[in-house]
């Protein structure tokens, strides 16, 4: 029997490997332990059944699957099989035992500066090793990284994207997660490697102890991360400079990963041994987000601007239909971002957060009824989130150009039926 994320159990076989478990779910699918014949341990990603369905889906899991495939270096997990053609899309990549970061800085504490400095060197090697490739990871987080006995591992390459391939992403829409997101990530703009080099500095912050642009809710950590500079007090101050350098608001003032090496590294240093990075306990590792990092599919030619409202019926089941990520893990999936002058809006698998700077008001799914937009005029959007108990909050957004109000009118409703 083979079946796939929402199959009603566990399927005993997916492809060629043979499943021992579910290691866990997300918005786009679930991930299984498995082995192939020979005993290989593998992580194997399944696709929902609803994007399965999409073709556009599949042609950009197709294209994803081919670039991760090209990826190498000690400090990755490599992609050992997938099928893109398949009843329900799946991906296979080496399992990896240990710890997450974020488990192992919540079981031993902050990192001192000689760690960290090892840990940098290693995920600059991994980010050399996936730019030489022509990907950009997109969601670089201590969620993502696997303190594996041997050294770091970075995975989830589902929302790594071919840089030359930005035909097949879709504007407007930010994937990642909050408070590891580069300004122009955060803003809907085009991204390149150096997004990565600022997750790797917020990441660092991260195992220093401190949070770059602080705690709160995502639109807010979004919000810093474009405006504020980023809270480094408790970075080491030997490393001040270096993680000041990766959080530039400007991507070309953010070093290169060989540059970085030079810096966490020096010739003069010798680098920590790798058994720095040794779990103390045996955790396995939650599953990494593999969806796409152009998920939402992206606009084939121009379409008319939508008039009246659109609506959008909210789930009447619980999040289980394709699990939200957990608090840690907020906006792992992929989230709806859009940012004019004095408001914003923000759609993710928490819900809708909408409303001027600084006064947002956040709606989880569960509270929400419907989500209907419209285009106001030739550069503003009118959205308005409809609670269960009968009031309405609209929100106005004006766009910069004509052409950003043609992508929000176009990525809403993809982005707004993954999620309802």
């Amino acid at each position: 029997m083979e079946h796939g994320a929402d199959g009603g159990g566990l399927p005993e076989r997916i492809g060629g490997y043979a499943v021992e478990r579910e290691l866990g779910a997300g918005g786009m699918g679930t991930v299984y332990l498995a082995r192939s014949r020979g005993g290989r341990a593998v992580a194997v990603k399944v696709a929902r059944s609803e994007l399965a369905g999409d073709p556009h889906f599949r042609e950009r899991f197709r294209a994803e699957v081919a670039a991760a495939r090209s990826v190498g270096g000690f400090h990755t997990a490599p992609v050992v099989d997938a099928d893109p053609d398949a009843a329900a899309p799946w991906l296979a990549t080496a399992y990896i035992p240990g710890p997450t970061l974020s488990a192992l800085l919540e079981a031993e504490g902050a990192m001192d500066e000689a760690r960290l400095r090892g840990l940098g060197a290693a995920l600059a090697e991994a980010l050399a090793a996936i730019h030489g490739c022509g990907l950009v990871h997109r969601d670089l987080k201590p969620g993502n990284i696997i303190m594996a006995p041997d050294g770091p591992r970075v995975l989830d390459f589902g929302i790594a994207r071919a840089l030359e391939s930005t035909r097949l992403t879709a504007t407007g829409v930010a994937f990642g997660t909050p408070g590891f997101l580069a300004p122009e990530q955060a803003q809907g703009l085009e991204v390149g490697g150096a997004a990565d080099v600022f997750a790797l500095g917020a990441v660092l912050v991260a195992a220093a102890g401190g949070s770059a642009f602080g705690a709160g809710t995502p639109m807010g950590l979004m919000y810093r991360s474009v405006h504020e500079p980023p809270d480094l007090a408790a970075v080491p101050e030997g490393l001040r400079p270096v993680l000041a350098a990766c959080l530039a608001k400007e991507p070309e003032e953010r070093p290169t990963p060989a540059g970085l090496l030079d810096l966490f590294v020096p010739d003069t240093v010798t680098p920590p041994p790798a058994a720095a990075y040794a779990p103390t306990v045996a955790v396995l590792p939650p599953p990494p987000s593999y969806a796409p990092s152009n998920a939402v599919p992206p606009a084939y030619g121009h379409q008319a601007p939508h008039h009246g409202l659109l609506p959008h019926q909210a789930p009447t089941w619980p999040a289980a239909t394709g699990g939200a990520p957990d608090d840690a893990d907020v906006g792992t999936d992929l989230a709806f971002v859009a940012v004019g002058p004095g408001s914003s809006l923000l759609i993710d698998a928490t819900g809708v957060t909408l409303g001027p700077e600084g006064a947002e008001t956040q709606y989880t799914w569960a509270e929400i009824r419907t989500v209907t937009y419209a285009a106001e005029g030739p550069k503003h959007l009118g959205v308005v989130v409809h609670p269960h108990h009968g009031t309405a909050h609209p929100c106005l957004l004006a766009a910069r150009r004509r052409g950003r109000l043609q992508e929000w009118l176009q990525d809403l409703p993809l982005i707004l039926e993954c999620f309802l």
